[in-house]
């Protein structure tokens, strides 16, 4: 796994356009640009803008920020060139851990990570360096370097981190 993902644009010259447009929208709110994908079809566009943040991304937020974005279109509405449809979303549980903000933002959460080499585990995500990842799994600390990871994914949990797994992954060295 890259140590670092760029924002992933759909191809294009679109894309790459509205990217220079909405980032400072999205960073004056607070929050990264995640993503960004223009899809089209016929002569409609779907604008999908996905932002995160350390603190997460409530509905206000959003809602907050589609308004920012749809004004700071209209001003660029010769890039898009016809109807569109602007969806601003946090990114899902289900969103692949790729970089180590991701990893940060999912500290004392169960992930399962299929290594490109080895069995997949599961263990609960501790301290997130830029390089690798500490996690514990099967009741033992493990160095989880991100260039051994092929896919990592959270899983849904309905309690709390049990405080035994919690203690350790706190006591364990950044």
């Amino acid at each position: 796994m890259p140590p670092s993902r760029p924002v992933r644009p759909s191809p294009g010259p679109l894309p790459g356009q509205l990217h220079g447009v909405l980032e400072p929208i999205v960073a004056e709110a607070g929050f990264e640009l995640d993503e960004l994908d223009v899809r089209a079809t016929g002569r409609r566009h779907t604008v999908k803008v996905v932002v995160d943040s350390d603190t997460g991304v409530g509905l206000d937020d959003i809602a907050k920020l589609s308004r920012a974005a749809a004004a700071e279109l209209e001003r660029h509405e010769h890039l898009i060139g016809g109807s569109y449809t602007l969806e601003v979303t946090s990114p899902g549980v289900d969103r692949p851990l790729t970089v180590p903000r991701h990893w940060r933002r999912a500290r004392l959460r169960l992930v399962t990570v299929r290594p490109r080499e080895g069995k997949p585990f599961t263990g609960r995500v501790g301290a997130a360096a830029e390089d690798a990842v500490t996690m514990l799994v099967d009741g033992a600390l493990r160095r989880v370097p991100y260039a051994e990871v092929d896919r990592a994914a959270v899983e849904v949990e309905f309690k709390p981190a049990p405080e035994t797994e919690v203690a350790l992954l706190s006591e364990a060295p950044e």
